[in-house]
């Protein structure tokens, strides 16, 4: 099978192909093309076909990981949506819980009231009502109503309408009959419902996770649309599937439908990605570490097992959502940072970017601010004439005039302004990655970081000094091994049914079929995809909780029928995790199963490993020597340092840092007191503080 995986940044679109058959990778990376992303994936798809001697029409898949979704939330930028909810409850999706973000601070922002999903005017009433705890009809949906709301929202201009009524998670079918009546009036609309997107309890997160959807569905819906036909006219027939938020891949058409899958699609693939490496460099415990144009992006894999958003966590650019989601935490750092003084005269690097148009002053487009990459071209970390496999010239002058600003108006000379910059970012990052580990209890020293995006070589051995890791990870291809994430995964579809149900009194009946009802429609989800049986595989999970709890944790719950015995070691489990969690357990008190849930695997066909490197020799991977500035002990200095060709680069043969290494997609510091060498998975391994 030929498959091809595409990762489209904020700067580079990246793309890998594989022969999946023969282990045979290609990789390419074309500039990305804000206005319409599409056109950069069609041209790198283009070009990385050719560069590989394979037609177009041989690729059978192609796997791809978007922004369309993250980034139209993060600006603002969705559609103008309305809401059809329940009469008395407009303003659920603005009220919230009355939760402070910032605890003790009288000036903050709200996101769900500072800039709406859907706007107050456009969230209609109507009348209808279901009740706990099966979600009988206690007054019947007011259709006439539902008519009406319909006709007034196309009227306003609205482009798509969630529908949100209470207790649907119960019973669906006053939204489906909503959705029916919206949808023959506003024919051209985009429209879902709450128990559609997400049918658990917690009204605000739900009909806020339904807002979503409205208000970023009708872009990621005519993306994928355009992306298919843009495709298909390039001669490319085989299957795209896109990565979702859980960690697997969907359908164009299931995306489509539930376009929340897909709010950490891109940034998913690079833990996917990070896992993988560690696999294959036989490192269990790990943090990755992916830090593009204009992000840096952090994840937490323990024993091969990445970590999961619960529902106390679960958002994205501060509005709670309802859906699953591996644990990313993401800060506003990456090459196109742009360093300046706030208004308060505080030097600060990012969070805003220079991103792929104009771009930093060294890609020679018009960019006049001094970025996070012209500080590296300043120091001497980037070559100039070797960026991009020769594929791209820096303008050195360019970066030198830019820092050269920024070193006057600091009052420092132009090397101590560049590694400012750098020691900002570097803590910037630092700080986030003890954000996941040292403030959740977790010691960061017992971990490796796995460094990659185009510039996380750069900056991951200086990062992971800073948080006492030993030791750093480099991939093969580090600018691309987010795109090569999307190879190393499956299909995966998730289900959810709320049971509220307390020990001592749980309905095992019901708990066993609404268990094997979930596998049985995820089960007709993956035949649709033409997924084998054999290849289907199903994990359970509960949200348990000790009765008048606020929030749950997530529990294993066997495979087979659930009998009395099986849920005592269930609840066992709780305890355990309890105390893992919070210090303690209370095993006198009753605990409640919230919700159960099962996730869907459809096994595919996948990126296993890499051919061993064939290098030559340490000496004959040299290409030259020049000066570069680190700051050791205190003292920024410059030191002569060797610049390496890492394809030639042999396994198993150790050089000591300073030293840079080149590569296409992208370049890897090797600090001094450090020593690096390449592994036979084809990583690069960076041991700091001089260790053998």
């Amino acid at each position: 099978m030929k498959a091809i995986g595409v990762d489209v940044g904020g700067t580079f679109t990246d793309l890998v192909y594989c022969d999946l058959a023969s282990g045979r990778v290609e990789i390419h990376k074309v500039s990305t093309t804000p206005d319409d992303p599409s056109r950069g994936v069609i041209q790198g798809v283009i070009e990385l076909c050719a560069a590989a001697g394979v037609e177009t029409g041989e690729i059978d898949y192609v796997f791809h990981g978007t922004t369309t979704a993250t980034n139209a939330v993060l600006e603002h930028k969705g559609v103008v949506a309305g809401m059809i909810t329940n009469e008395g409850f407009r303003d659920i999706i603005h009220i919230g819980r009355h939760q402070r973000v910032q605890h003790y601070s009288i000036r903050q922002e709200l996101p769900w009231q500072d800039r709406p999903l859907v706007k107050r005017r456009h969230r209609k009433t109507v009348g209808g009502r279901l009740a706990p705890p099966t979600g009988a009809e206690l007054e019947p949906l007011d259709e006439e109503a539902v008519r009406r709301a319909a006709e007034e929202l196309k009227a306003e201009g609205v482009q798509s309408v969630a529908i949100c009524f209470l207790f649907s998670y119960l019973n669906p079918a006053h939204e489906n009959r909503a959705r029916e009546i919206v949808a023959e009036i506003m024919p051209d609309a985009f429209v879902t419902t709450s128990s559609f997107v997400s049918p658990q309890f917690r009204e605000f997160e739900r009909f806020t996770t339904a807002a979503l959807a409205a208000f970023i569905g009708p872009k990621v819906r005519t993306y994928i649309e355009h992306l298919e036909t843009a495709l298909k006219s390039a001669g490319l027939e085989g299957e795209l599937r896109i990565m979702a938020s859980n960690g697997g891949v969907a359908t164009a058409g299931m995306v489509s439908d539930k376009p929340t899958l897909t709010l950490l699609s891109g940034l998913a693939a690079g833990v996917l990605g990070g896992a993988w490496i560690g696999e294959l460099a036989e490192r269990k415990r790990l943090i990755t570490f992916d830090i593009g144009g204009t992000s840096a992006d952090i994840g937490i894999i323990v024993d091969g097992v990445y970590a999961e958003t619960d529902a106390r966590s679960t958002s994205i650019a501060g509005f709670p959502l309802l859906s699953p989601m591996i644990d990313i935490h993401t800060i506003g750092a990456g090459g196109g940072s742009i360093a300046h003084l706030d208004r308060g005269g505080a030097f600060r690097v990012g969070p805003k970017s220079a991103g792929a148009v104009p771009g930093p002053a060294a890609y020679g487009r018009g960019g006049s601010e001094p970025t996070v990459t012209d500080a590296n071209l300043v120091l001497g970390r980037l070559d100039a004439e070797d960026f991009l496999g020769g594929g791209m010239k820096l303008d050195a002058a360019g970066s030198a005039r830019v820092i050269g600003e920024l070193a006057t108006t600091l009052g420092l000379g132009p090397e101590e302004a560049a590694e400012g910059v750098l020691t900002v970012i570097n803590s910037n990052m630092a700080n986030a990655i003890r954000s996941r580990t040292v403030q959740k209890g977790i010691d960061p020293r017992g971990f490796a970081l796995v460094a990659f995006g185009g510039a996380g070589p750069l900056h991951g051995a200086e990062v992971a000094a800073m948080l006492g890791i030993g030791e750093v990870i480099v991939p093969p291809f580090p600018g691309i091994t987010s795109a090569m994430g999307l190879l190393t995964t499956d299909v995966k579809y998730d289900a959810t049914r709320t049971q509220f149900q307390v020990s001592g009194a749980v309905d095992l009946d019901r708990l066993n079929a609404d268990l094997a009802g979930m596998e049985a429609d995820l089960a007709a989800q993956f035949r649709a995809d033409r997924i084998e049986t054999a290849d289907m595989e199903f994990k359970r999970i509960g949200d348990l909780r000790y009765v008048g709890q606020g929030y749950e944790l997530k529990i294993p719950l066997p495979a087979g029928p659930i009998d009395t015995e099986a849920l005592a070691g269930v609840f066992d489990a709780f305890h355990r995790a309890h105390t893992a969690e919070y210090g303690h357990a209370f095993a006198a008190s009753p605990i409640e199963i919230v919700n159960i849930k099962v996730s869907g695997i459809g096994r595919i066909q996948k990126l296993r490993e890499l051919a061993e490197p064939q290098g030559t020799s340490v000496a004959a991977a040299k290409v030259r020597t020049g000066p570069c500035a680190f700051r050791v002990d205190g003292v920024l200095a410059t030191f002569e340092t060797a610049f390496y060709h890492r394809p030639l680069l042999p396994v198993g043969e150790a050089f000591e840092g300073p030293a840079i290494v080149l590569q296409k997609d992208s370049t890897t510091v090797v600090p001094p007191r450090a020593r690096a060498v390449v592994d036979r998975s084809g990583s690069l391994i960076i041991t700091l503080g001089g260790a053998a």
